[in-house]
């Protein structure tokens, strides 16, 4: 059942309905016991997705806080790539 749920939201990130995804997630998170590390990944997939990067990187760490061998922990540093070669002031030139 818990696998199922966490698969409905995965295949919600890939179709583009973030919103639905994110909902779901959540309500996981407030009713399952297990499986939050990857449901936190999830959300910070779907959050990467909105282009919320904050939001997204808080995720990846809480999964990394329960599991450090995540796909998280993967995911967060090509976000944190991503933020560090992204400069503002080159378009401003």
């Amino acid at each position: 059942m818990d696998s199922e749920v966490l698969d409905i939201v995965r295949q919600l990130i890939r179709a583009g309905q973030v919103d639905e995804a994110i909902s779901r997630a959540r309500h996981y998170l407030s009713t399952s016991t297990v499986g939050h590390d990857e449901a936190y990944y999830l959300l910070g997939n779907a959050y990467r997705k909105q282009g919320n990067w904050q939001q997204a990187l808080n995720h990846y760490t809480l999964a990394i806080d329960i599991n450090p061998q995540s796909p998280a922990a993967q995911a967060r540093r090509m976000v944190m790539d991503i933020l560090n070669f992204y400069h503002k002031d080159m378009y401003n030139q």
